[in-house]
């Protein structure tokens, strides 16, 4: 007896230290795929696109060397951390795809699961933003009145996808906060519309006197 309860403890500590292995390589790769990610959408807001997809490849590397690392040990593909990395994958290429007007890369394209990607699809065009009001402040309302057109489109196919948080990965609460960052972003441009507006008619006014 003493001898089978020596070898279940053996066999229980390779088990374990094989996914304790699995686990350190994975988060590793998930918070480098993150800073990859993060770097991918400032170079994207800078209009860097060549920049981007250099980082967003990099990311790529660094998710195909976690899912390698997990191996058979499939509780850590559902751990947070590779969550994360895969909604800021999902957020990086779609943050691209809008901005460059490029083709929307679906879910399985990317790898990732649908939760992250719906998660990283709403973060993304809250990023939209920030490209919006760099339009204003270069006087292109035009352009900014499609990314907020973008925007809308996204929230308006999020708000449909009604199912529990526990499946969604709480997508609810992050379609709340596009709608604010949504709204804000209908106010400043349809500010900026108005005084063009106003602008172009004392102009007008002026030249026919």
């Amino acid at each position: 007896m003493t001898g089978e309860i020596a070898a279940a403890g053996d066999a229980a500590r390779a088990v374990l230290e094989a996914k304790h292995q699995a686990r350190e390589v994975t988060l590793r790769a998930s918070r480098g795929a993150i800073r990859s990610c993060a770097t991918a959408i400032r170079a994207v807001h800078r209009e860097e696109f060549h920049r981007a997809r250099e980082l967003i490849a990099e990311a790529a590397a660094y998710l195909a060397e976690a899912d390698t690392a997990i191996g058979v040990h499939h509780d850590i593909r559902h751990a947070g951390f590779l969550t994360d990395a895969q909604k800021e994958f999902a957020e990086a290429n779609l943050t691209l795809a809008f901005v460059a007007g490029q083709p929307l890369p679906m879910a399985d394209q990317l790898n990732v699961a649908v939760a992250p990607y719906l998660n990283g699809m709403a973060e993304a065009a809250s990023e939209l933003r920030r490209q919006a009001l760099d339009c204003l402040r270069r006087g292109e309302v035009g352009r900014a009145e499609e990314l907020l057109a973008r925007m809308d489109d996204v929230y308006s196919m999020l708000v449909t996808v009604d199912y529990p948080d526990a499946i969604t990965g709480g997508l609810r609460r992050t379609t709340d906060a596009l709608r604010a960052v949504l709204e804000r972003t209908r106010g400043d441009v349809t500010t900026a519309i108005v005084a063009a507006r106003l602008q172009a008619a004392v102009e007008g006014r002026a030249a026919g006197t």
